[in-house]
Formats: C-alpha cells, structure tokens, sequence
C-alpha cells in the first residue's frame, strides 16, 4: 500500500511539474512597450509536497467527530410546502457510517413522503485543505445531486452549510441552506432553508434525530 501511495504521488508531482512550467501572463493591449510578464509561482519541492499529501488524506479531528454520529437514528421530519403552508409530519430511519479508512461518513435514510416510500443517501466529508465540511445528498423524488459546504461552529455545536439544489416544481437551481445542531450524543437536529415564492428564505424541514 505504502508502495502505491508513493506511486501516485510521484505521477502527481510530475503532472504538477509540468503544469506548473513557464507560467507567464502577458498584456494584449495594442500599446507600445507596455507588455509585461508576471512570474510564475514556484512549486514546492517534492518533501514539501508529500508531506502535504498526507495531511491532506489523514482523518482528524473532525472526522473522530462525525465517527462519534455513526449509528442507527429515528427521524422525526416536519416539513412545509410554502411558508404559510400547514406542517406535514413523517417518520423516518437512518443510519450513519464510515468509509474510506474514517475519511467520510455515509447516511441512508429511509422514510415516507406524502404517503409514499422515500429512500435516500448521503455523504459528508471534512475538506483537511479547504478547513470546510462538504455534503451531498441524493434521493428517490429527483435525479439530482444536491452539494452544500460549510463550516462547524465548535461552541455551539453547529454546522453552517449552503449551496445549490433543483426545485422540482421549476425544473431550476435555487439557493440551498441547512443548519445542523448537535443537542447532545443521543439528540440532533437538521434544519433545511429554501427560497419561497417572493424570493425569501423560509424553513422547508426539520427533523429532529434520536439515537437508538
């Protein structure tokens, strides 16, 4: 395994390399004299490269945290249709793993909708470079893949993250929100936000996790 690690790592230093060889810019402005060049940054060496390699694919501390949420949870979902809708109650299960060597924690979920089944899976991973967690989440009522990243606020036990998802009524990306709050080791609870018809943000779901 060692073996292969050093493989790889020498294959991306040497696209690295010749990547970064003789990066110039240049000013096409049709003035006399007035090109210029700036220089190209220079690459770390090869230590300093494989040094930043394993950092970068070593769990840590964030990762021991989303390790302590594997398990088997029930899920207590609220939900609105519109901001002055009346809410819609479901029950659901999930579970929670990890994957990759601790790296990623992998969820399923399994529910009912409006009276129909629902099933759904996602990831969430801790960016060791971009210092950010990074979730994805796909089910059976789209086709889609809805992306959120953020951050964890270790005081309040709170993780921050937006990004983008489809509205399946319009068939168009929108802005996505979610918050989620650690209670304590056998409480969570995930709050989802969406653009409402006048373009604000309103509550779309909550659902409260209990540890089994």
């Amino acid at each position: 395994m060692k073996k292969n690690h050093l493989l790889l790592a020498g294959l991306f230093m040497l696209a690295a390399a010749c990547n970064n060889e003789s990066k110039k810019e240049a000013d096409t402005a049709a003035k006399k004299d007035t090109t210029s060049q700036s220089a190209a940054t220079p690459a770390p060496d090869s230590a300093t490269m494989m040094k930043n390699w394993e950092a970068y694919m070593t769990p840590g501390e964030m990762h021991k945290m989303m390790a302590s949420w594997n398990g088997k949870w029930t899920a207590d979902v609220t939900s609105w249709m519109a901001e002055d809708a009346p809410p819609t109650k479901s029950t659901g299960t999930a579970v929670n793993s990890m994957a990759l060597g601790g790296r990623y924690q992998v969820s399923s979920f399994k529910g009912n909708f409006n009276g129909m089944p629902f099933e759904g899976m996602g990831t969430l991973a801790y960016d060791n470079a971009k210092k950010t967690f990074i979730s994805t989440w796909l089910d059976n009522m789209g086709t889609g893949v809805m992306k959120l990243e953020g951050t964890w606020d270790a005081a309040a036990k709170t993780m921050d993250m937006r990004g983008k998802m489809v509205d399946p009524g319009t068939g168009k990306e929108v802005d996505a929100h979610e918050t989620f709050v650690v209670k304590d080791d056998k409480t969570q609870v995930m709050t989802m936000y969406a653009p409402g018809a006048n373009g604000k943000e309103f509550k779309t779901m909550e659902i409260v996790f209990t540890r089994n």
